[in-house]
């Protein structure tokens, strides 16, 4: 047990000191600070909604749960006018750099959205930035007002340098001293490289090794039920990307905890509704599911927080207290904390959230402070996050490196020959499909782009490294003039560029070496949309709700340009761990085969 801090980081007395404190207000021998009354209380622990109840509070915990009116004496006094109170929310998966927000400003849409604690693998900033980043974003969660833990990150770089130029290299022993020096490190980061790690890779197993030598528990990301029970075997118990009900049953019988991903409706991380038939179709307990949201850009977190996951679990025919089950308690379990969080007993933290009978959320206490009340954030919760807010290095504000004026389109064929092409077939997948199409001899590029619904993509190494660039050619893209381009391409982030041709590509690449990062939309040779991403080529310094502005201005561009994979799934396209084919700075790459291939073979 640790003292609750508040909003604020105000000093706290001794903890036995505390624990002394919340027995002699349990016992009704001291007045508590906070009562909350008038409210049904969800029990995560019984699985019950409880009439007639109140809850003590005092030292930023729970004292006890007692009958309604028998406090005769409170500091304050809350009525709850009938509505639910449960614990906070837990996130058990997600990743702050999706967000394109510092961990100070994520806080604001947790907050907001019901949910108190977190667990984020912040591989992001670990590709760029190496150790020194992430131990950046831990200073910035510190900063928080919001409980954040860090699953160290597990997969950086996330393939072997002969697949693509990271910034970091996270190897065992600098994994090892993260979890040493960093108390908030409670696990270890999703296993990404889960071929490798199964086909027994050297390097893989001895991260994993780091963390099991240490009593942490090691997190997953892992594709094809072929790949269960080696990854199991190798130490993993938990992962995110349980897609159907199939993995989903496998992966439980293999001792795996399973968080199922709601995302928004038409993108590739909306797996929940096929992976949660496992529990409502097979029959499979929902003891070891947690609800998660991985990732969100600022926008979309304010609409499809972890609230909104849990209320899609409802939808799909889970009970409401078994769901805010799988949204708190759960997650507190898996990492050992349900000591701590995730209930309404007796000594824990007091995050709490007040529900309607729709369970959304009206208020959010943080450690006993009103952090959100209507929906709004309070005073005080707006004076931390204007005043109290983490500042990057200057270092975090210099990462993109661009090789100067390199060709970001390839030669045009001479003669017939086959092309490697990356095809979208479906938005809504997360797997990107190899195709090989065959291209006669064409005056020009424009003949190629029409006739097989292409566009250019290219991938530029931006760590000032190697200064590589690799070609490939994108269909049922849809992109039908102009640009886009990223530097968030995961997972080396390197900059990640499409379009129909050389101008407008190149304009997008300099607005975003201008901005030192950032996610661009380029029409008839103008900059129409853009967020600046200048911490890490990652994230914006701004505050939640500003970047959540600029990211809904950046998504109706990029609808408008007619992109049919949404930008997030765009910055994927250089992920060389998630099936079929990828392109990074070192050119195209199939997965799982891990074997590269050039973009023009002679027929």
């Amino acid at each position: 047990m640790t003292a609750a801090p508040g909003l604020t980081r105000f000093s706290v007395p001794p903890l036995h000191e505390v624990t002394r404190s919340l027995a002699a207000v349990a016992s009704g021998r001291q007045a508590p600070e906070l009562v909350i009354r008038g409210a049904r209380l969800l029990s995560t622990y019984s699985g019950r909604m409880l009439e007639g109840r109140e809850l003590w509070i005092s030292h930023g915990r729970i004292a006890a749960m007692q009958p309604q009116g028998s406090a005769r004496e409170a500091g304050r006094i809350h009525d709850a006018q009938g509505g639910i109170v449960a614990p906070g929310l837990i996130d058990p998966h997600l990743h702050i750099e999706s967000s394109m927000m510092t961990a100070c400003a994520y806080a604001e849409a947790a907050l907001l959205n019901g949910t108190t604690t977190i667990f984020c693998d912040s591989h992001e900033i670990g590709n760029v930035c190496d150790a020194d980043g992430v131990e950046w974003m831990l200073e910035d969660a510190r900063a928080a007002p919001l409980s954040i833990f860090l699953t160290v990150p597990s997969t950086v770089p996330a393939t072997s340098p002969v697949f693509e130029t990271a910034g970091g290299d996270l190897t065992p022993a600098k994994i090892g001293a993260l979890f040493d020096r960093w108390p908030e490190a409670v696990a270890l980061g999703e296993k990404m490289d889960f071929v490798q790690l199964c086909d027994g890779d050297v390097r893989s197993h001895a991260i994993v090794a780091e963390a099991l030598r240490r009593g942490r528990p090691v997190s997953g990301h892992v594709y094809g039920r072929e790949f269960v029970a080696a990854y199991a075997a190798s130490g993993v118990t938990d992962t995110h990307e349980a897609v159907t009900r199939e993995i989903a049953a496998d992966l439980i019988e293999a001792g795996v905890w399973i968080f199922l991903r709601g995302g928004p409706p038409g993108t590739p991380w909306h797996s929940l509704p096929a992976a949660i038939r496992a529990v409502t179709e097979l029959g499979v307990s929902a003891q070891r599911v947690c609800l998660c949201t991985d990732d969100r850009d600022a926008d979309d977190l304010f609409l499809f927080g972890q609230d909104w996951v849990l209320r899609q679990a409802i939808g799909a025919g889970i009970a409401r207290e078994t769901a805010w089950t799988m949204g708190s308690l759960h997650a507190a379990t898996r990492f050992g904390m349900d000591g701590e969080i995730g209930g309404l007993g007796g000594g824990r933290r007091a995050d709490l959230v007040l529900l309607d009978d729709d369970m959304r959320v009206r208020n959010t206490w943080y450690g006993g402070a009103l952090a959100v009340e209507d929906g709004r954030v309070t005073p005080e919760l707006d004076r931390q996050l204007s005043t109290m807010r983490y500042r990057y290095p200057q270092a975090a504000y210099r990462t993109v490196h661009l090789p100067a004026q390199a060709a970001l389109t390839p030669a045009l064929p001479e003669a017939p020959c086959r092309v490697n092409v990356i095809a979208v077939r479906d938005p809504t997948d997360i797997a990107l499909h190899h195709e090989v199409l065959e291209l006669h001899a064409a005056a020009g590029w424009q003949e190629h782009l029409d006739s097989h619904d292409l566009c250019f993509v290219s991938v530029l190494e931006r760590h000032g490294r190697s200064g590589e660039v690799a070609h490939g050619l994108l269909r049922g893209f849809g992109l039908s003039n102009g640009a886009v381009a990223s530097s968030v391409g995961h997972d080396a982030h390197n900059l990640v560029v499409a379009g129909t041709g050389e101008a407008d590509m190149r304009i997008a690449v300099e607005a975003i070496r201008a901005a030192n990062g950032g996610v661009v939309v380029v029409q008839a040779g103008a900059v129409v949309a853009m967020v600046a991403l200048p911490v890490a080529g990652l994230l914006s310094d701004l505050r939640a709700t500003e970047v959540a502005a600029q990211a809904s201005v950046l998504k109706q561009a990029w609808i408008a340009a007619g992109c049919r994979l949404p930008y997030m799934g765009f910055n994927l396209i250089p992920l060389s761990v998630i099936p079929a084919i990828r392109i990074t700075d070192k050119g195209l790459v199939t997965v799982p085969q891990m074997q590269s291939l050039p973009l023009f073979e002679a027929v």
